[in-house]
């Protein structure tokens, strides 16, 4: 079976992450490193970046090795480690993903979002918790499950969960930072987003 386009879009990411200076990821980031890797959590898992390749791969608990990271997950380390902006900070305030900095205002942007993954966590609680609880969370305000995680470890999301009941459906958040367009642009935070829900899910599991 030949690459997905997928597939062949991050390759081409992994050379176009050599074009940028690996030096600045480093001290933006305080990331760990060699001579040959760059090293950055993202949702829990270790990831290495081969700084002659561009490769992301992730390591593999409990088999060990290291397996190719795939285009979610290596474009939302792709777009943080060479596109954040200089001076990016976070503002301590959380907001969804319609009322972050620098988005045009609009009732249906991100209306109907993470619906599937709401049916999902239904009369989950107690699993969506200790899943939470893996990934680093530590509890947040409001939700009948509410979390704080860090989705790197120097950038974390809010997570919000209201269990359905007799008249409603169940409701699922992601609050980001404020300033979270500049660490990545808004289209990664759907990628980020995705990954990070598949890796909840499969906890759950």
């Amino acid at each position: 079976m030949g690459r997905s386009n997928y597939d062949a879009m991050r390759d081409a990411m992994e050379q176009e992450f050599l074009k940028y200076d690996q030096s600045r990821m480093i001290d933006r980031f305080g990331l760990v490193n060699d001579r040959e890797y760059l090293y950055i959590r993202f949702v829990g898992t270790e990831y290495r970046v081969n700084c002659f390749s561009g490769r992301v791969e992730a390591c593999r608990k409990p088999e060990g090795g290291y397996v190719h990271a795939d285009y979610n997950v290596s474009m939302t380390i792709f777009d943080v480690l060479c596109c954040a902006r200089s001076g990016c900070c976070l503002s301590g305030r959380y907001v969804p993903v319609n009322s972050v900095k620098n988005v045009v205002q609009s009732a249906s942007l991100g209306s109907g979002l993470f619906e599937k993954e709401g049916k999902f966590f239904t009369n989950k609680r107690h699993l969506l918790r200790a899943a939470c609880e893996k990934l680093g969370g530590i509890p947040w305000e409001s939700g009948d499950v509410s979390y704080e995680i860090p989705l790197f470890d120097f950038l974390p999301v809010v997570l919000q969960f209201w269990d359905a009941d007799d008249e409603f459906d169940a409701v699922l958040k992601l609050m980001w930072d404020e300033n979270i367009l500049t660490y990545m642009h808004y289209e990664t935070t759907y990628f980020a987003a995705s990954h990070l829900f598949s890796r909840l899910m499969a906890l759950c599991n």
